[in-house]
C-alpha cells in the first residue's frame, strides 16, 4: 500500500472517529480541509465500499492526472469555483481534453481540493427579489437519488420533485431504478394529476440533471419527451450549469 492510499485510509477513519465523538460534518470538513458533502459521502461508506471507491479514484486520477496542475492553479485563484466551471475551463484551454462524465470530473476536482487543502469558499452574489408569479404560472423540477438505510441493508432510490413557485406546493415521485424518458414523463403526468393542472412553464436545474445521472439531461431532450412537452403545452427552461439562479436558457420544444 503506497503512502497516498495510507493517507486516504487515515482520513477515512478520522472522519468516522470524529463523527463518533460528536463532531458535525461541517466541523470535520473544516478540520480536514474537505467539502462537507465529501465528508458525508465518505462517512456513509463501509470499509469495502471505500476500498472500491479508492480503486476507481486511482483509475480516474490516471486519466486526468495531466491536468492536476491546471486544476490546482484555477482553484487556488478562485476557491469558490464549481466543478462545472472547472470542467468548462478544462475543455476551453485543452483541446485534447478527453470526453468524460461530469461525475468523473467532480471526483477529480474534489481529489485536488483534498490533496492541496483548497476549501470551497461560499460565493456571494448580488441578488434582487424576483417578481412574484401568479399561482400555477411556474413550477421548479428536480431529479435526484438517495441511498436509504434499513435493517435489510442499503437501497438506492431515484426521485423526481415538482414544486409550484408561488404556493410552494410540492409533489415527489419515487422510483427503484434510474429514470428513462418514459418514466420521467410518467412522473410528470403523476405530478400534473396531483396538482390538478399543468404549470405554464417548468424550470429545470441543468447541473442536477447531468450530475445525478449523466444521461438524464439527454433523456429530457429526446423526441419522446419533446412530443410530450408539445402535447402538454408548457414552456421549458434550463438554468445554466451550476447556476440555478440564472434562469436564462429557454428551450422551445
Amino acid at each position: 500500500m503506497d503512502k497516498k492510499t495510507i493517507s486516504n485510509w487515515i482520513m477515512y477513519h478520522q472522519i468516522k472517529k470524529m463523527h463518533a465523538e460528536g463532531s458535525t460534518f461541517s466541523q470535520i470538513a473544516s478540520f480536514l480541509g474537505l467539502d462537507r458533502r465529501t465528508v458525508k459521502k465518505y462517512y456513509r461508506m463501509d470499509d469495502q465500499l471505500y476500498d472500491s471507491f479508492l480503486s476507481g479514484k486511482e483509475e480516474r486520477s490516471k486519466l486526468l492526472s495531466p491536468y492536476e496542475g491546471f486544476v490546482k492553479e484555477k482553484l487556488e485563484a478562485l476557491p469558490s469555483a464549481s466543478t462545472a466551471q472547472v470542467h468548462d475551463w478544462l475543455k476551453e484551454h485543452h483541446s485534447g481534453f478527453p470526453s468524460t462524465s461530469p461525475r468523473t470530473v467532480y471526483n477529480f476536482v474534489m481529489w485536488v481540493r483534498q490533496k492541496y487543502r483548497i476549501v470551497t469558499e461560499e460565493r456571494v452574489r448580488d441578488s434582487m427579489r424576483v417578481e412574484e408569479l401568479p399561482y400555477g404560472a411556474q413550477g421548479q423540477a428536480d431529479f435526484g437519488q438517495y441511498t436509504l438505510r434499513s435493517a435489510e441493508g442499503r437501497k438506492k432510490v431515484w426521485f423526481f420533485s415538482l414544486v409550484l413557485s408561488a404556493s410552494r406546493y410540492k409533489y415527489v415521485h419515487f422510483s427503484d431504478r434510474p429514470f428513462t424518458s418514459k418514466t420521467a414523463i410518467d412522473a410528470h403526468e403523476a405530478a400534473f394529476k396531483f396538482f390538478g393542472g399543468i404549470p405554464g412553464e417548468i424550470v429545470y436545474d441543468q447541473d442536477r440533471l447531468f450530475l445525478v445521472d449523466e444521461n438524464l439531461g439527454e433523456l429530457l431532450l429526446t423526441k419522446e419527451f419533446k412530443s410530450f412537452v408539445f402535447e402538454r403545452d408548457y414552456q421549458v427552461y434550463f438554468c445554466r450549469k451550476a447556476d440555478p439562479q440564472s434562469y436564462v436558457e429557454k428551450h422551445v420544444m
